[in-house]
């Protein structure tokens, strides 16, 4: 039988970077703080709207359906910041649109995962709060972006959708560690402790 130092040796490369990453006592304690606040607030949603936003109607969590609107939208911004244009600033109105779309829809994709994420222990726990907090600069980048485009900065603008949809591909990879590894909304609903 193979001891657990043999065992993580031959982890796929994704399993290797999340322990990395998440293997810390401090981030233990963060998480088990904001949990418990987070429990707290769920506690003060009337419950027909926590069973919506949790995706009992459906059978399944909202959070991963929701995700695309703003991942894809972000990846659309920036083909069109960065595509040949036929003439100077012929994509802007187009990208801002995107952008201003997208960044709205990161909202209700915030809000359901952290309500999955609630429910989390041990790594999974961990390896959430990073997911999360790394989405949660993306979205503020973004916003960011969006008045910095609307000041007429687009240079500044394109620097920082680039750098919150960066964040939230790493994000993302995290989040599909959660799923993959931990099993995380995996079962019919979230009215049981994953991870």
């Amino acid at each position: 039988m193979l001891n657990q130092t043999a065992l993580k040796s031959h982890q796929p490369p994704a399993y290797a970077l999340e322990d990395a990453v998440s293997d810390h006592d401090a981030l233990e304690i963060a998480a088990g703080t904001l949990q418990g606040l987070l429990k707290g607030a769920e506690g003060a949603l009337p419950p027909a709207l926590l069973d919506a936003l949790q995706g009992e109607g459906v059978g399944h969590p909202l959070h991963p359906v929701l995700v695309h609107l703003p991942l894809g939208g972000w990846v659309g911004v920036a083909a069109l910041d960065h595509l040949p244009a036929p003439a100077p600033g012929a994509y802007d109105r187009a990208a801002d649109a995107a952008l201003l779309l997208s960044t709205l829809g990161a909202v209700g994709t915030i809000g359901t995962g952290w309500l999955d994420w609630a429910n989390t222990r041990g790594e999974a726990r961990r390896t959430g709060l990073i997911h999360g907090a790394l989405n949660e600069v993306a979205f503020f980048l973004n916003v960011g972006s969006l008045f910095a485009r609307r000041r007429g900065r687009r240079g500044l603008g394109r620097v920082l959708s680039g750098g919150g949809l960066g964040l939230a591909v790493a994000g993302g990879s995290l989040g599909g560690e959660l799923v993959y590894r931990h099993g995380l909304g995996v079962g019919r609903t979230l009215a049981h402790r994953q991870g």
